[in-house]
């Protein structure tokens, strides 16, 4: 997955990029508003990350611009301009998030993820491993182009597991993405949905398998054995 990283501070760029590498993302890295629109222009990307304050140009300007042509390209804002006023000025310019410096990167990596979980456009309308397919606007997931039926919990788990094919998802952010803020949650409640989930796509037929990484999250990737 491509992201565009759009940042004139070259450390903090080094550091963003070699951090979203690690993450299994990569970038193309911009450091004027001339090159970052040069990039835009020739290339879709699966996010934006977008630094405000820019040596040739203000991010904001960049913003509209997309907005205008009604391109639904994700953005995290990232600038030093942390008012109230200032963030309330770039969501309303388009920005799907704003992030004040200075940050950690695992939020950085946790609010990007959120805005890539999001159906849209941009991200294709179907999420496919292997016999497995997952269509992002009637949320039905079908095996071998049969339609199966889950709970909305087992599916919203698959969607970010399926979002992150072959790639470690954190059981916090599992337990976030189906529980949200509805209150305290059981133990072993995110095991309980992962286990049905597992099960099912077994018996079903699904040439996936979804590892339990101990101690840290889960991962979906192709079975090879099947």
């Amino acid at each position: 997955m491509r992201l565009a990283v759009v940042e004139d501070n070259l450390e903090l760029a080094q550091l963003l990029t070699k951090g979203l590498k690690a993450e299994r993302y990569d970038t193309d890295l911009f450091t004027t508003a001339a090159d970052a629109r040069a990039g835009l222009s020739t290339t879709r990307y699966a996010a934006l990350i977008l630094d405000l304050g820019l040596p040739d140009g203000d991010g904001l300007a960049i913003l509209r611009e997309i907005r205008q042509r009604s391109d639904p390209l994700p953005v995290l804002v990232l600038t030093a301009r942390g008012g109230l006023q200032d963030r309330v000025t770039g969501l309303r310019s388009g920005a799907d998030d704003y992030l004040v410096k200075p940050f950690a990167l695992e939020e950085l990596v946790a609010r990007l993820e959120a805005l890539l979980r999001r159906p849209g456009q941009l991200l294709g309308r179907s999420l496919a491993v292997a016999n497995l397919l997952f269509d992002t606007e009637s949320r039905q997931a079908f095996i071998d182009d049969k339609p199966q039926i889950l709970s909305a919990r087992e599916v919203a788990v698959l969607e970010l597991l399926m979002r992150r094919k072959d790639r470690v998802v954190p059981k916090k952010l599992v337990e976030d993405h189906i529980f949200g803020l509805s209150g305290e949650v059981g133990s072993n409640a995110v095991e309980v949905y992962v286990h049905r989930l597992r099960k099912q796509l077994s018996e079903r037929g699904a040439k996936v398998q979804i590892h339990t990484i101990r101690g840290v999250g889960y991962l979906l990737a192709e079975d090879k054995a099947a």
